[in-house]
């Protein structure tokens, strides 16, 4: 399948970090599926983002235990993988190769077919500003959520962006990519 037949996959998480961003960014994408974890469907109801998602979007929910819509990576429909906003939790389970929730399961079956993830974890800093529902909070990730974070950035075919500045230069970097039919 080329390039340009394939899809985007997009996986929200429960971090609220550049949710609303991230949103708006997913509805700029053509031939997008995006894939809501648990914590993600509360975070698109705390944020009031629930019907937000363009209609053409395909949405696929966690709701099972087998994750059925990883196999769509198996079938080759995926040109790119987006892990944005990633929540500390996601990002740990990614790095220690845990796959037991739709989110980590995509990221690991998206690594072991080769597709190109760009990754933004919402722990990027000692110290960070994010949007939270009831406004501007000041954040201070653990020690450990940082160290995760440098470990996700030595994985292959992983580009990890550490700004929402980063992660909108990198869909666009991979959108005229691919109109070149680059991979």
């Amino acid at each position: 399948m080329k390039n340009k037949e394939k899809r985007w996959a997009w996986v929200l998480t429960g971090s609220g970090h550049f949710f609303n961003e991230c949103i708006s960014l997913i509805n700029e994408l053509e031939e997008v599926d995006v894939f809501i974890s648990k914590a993600a469907e509360e975070v698109l109801v705390m944020y009031k983002k629930k019907n937000d998602i363009s209609s053409n979007v395909k949405i696929y929910k966690d709701n099972s235990a087998s994750s059925v819509s990883v196999g769509k990576f198996y079938k080759n429909e995926y040109h790119t993988l987006v892990m944005a906003p990633t929540s500390s939790n996601t990002v740990a389970k990614c790095v220690y190769g845990i796959s037991d929730s739709l989110a980590s399961n995509i990221f690991a079956q998206a690594g072991k077919c080769r597709v190109e993830c760009i990754y933004f974890p919402c722990d990027t800093a000692p110290e960070l500003k994010t949007l939270a529902p009831s406004g501007y909070v000041d954040v201070y990730p653990r020690e450990v959520d940082l160290e995760n974070v440098e470990k996700l950035k030595k994985f292959s075919d992983t580009l990890t962006v550490m700004s929402f500045k980063e992660l909108k230069e990198a869909v666009s970097k991979r959108k005229k990519c691919l109109k070149k039919s680059c991979s």
